[in-house]
């Protein structure tokens, strides 16, 4: 089981931009899968953004062009660059690490973005 520490949540305007990091306790170098997903309260979970096994990077509709994922493999870490934070953005962030046929969560980091 890995661990996954989410950090770089808090609160900002809209317009604004976070930067949010999840470290891992051990290399991510040749995973199957990383990436963030988001709840905002009452709503299920969804996928925010991924790389996939081969390192592609996917996003889902409402991220595109406003969000990037990156990592950077010799810190155990990936990141998730958010700009253009609207309201609706709002919620708690969650990074994953998909591997040997198991995932595993972090505990989360709340983003909270003003009108």
């Amino acid at each position: 089981q890995v661990q996954l520490v989410e950090s770089g949540g808090g609160l900002v305007k809209a317009g604004g931009s976070l930067r949010l990091s999840c470290a891992a306790s051990r290399s991510i170098f040749n995973v199957n899968g990383m990436g963030w997903y988001r709840q905002a309260p009452g709503k299920q979970r969804e996928l925010v953004a991924r790389f996939t096994g081969t390192g592609s990077t996917r996003y889902a509709d409402s991220a595109k062009g406003r969000f990037t994922i990156s990592r950077d493999n010799a810190k155990n870490t990936v990141y998730l660059q958010m700009n253009s934070l609207k309201p609706e953005d709002t919620a708690v962030y969650y990074c994953y690490l998909d591997d040997s046929g198991s995932r595993d969560w972090g505990q989360g980091t709340q983003v909270t973005v003003s009108s």
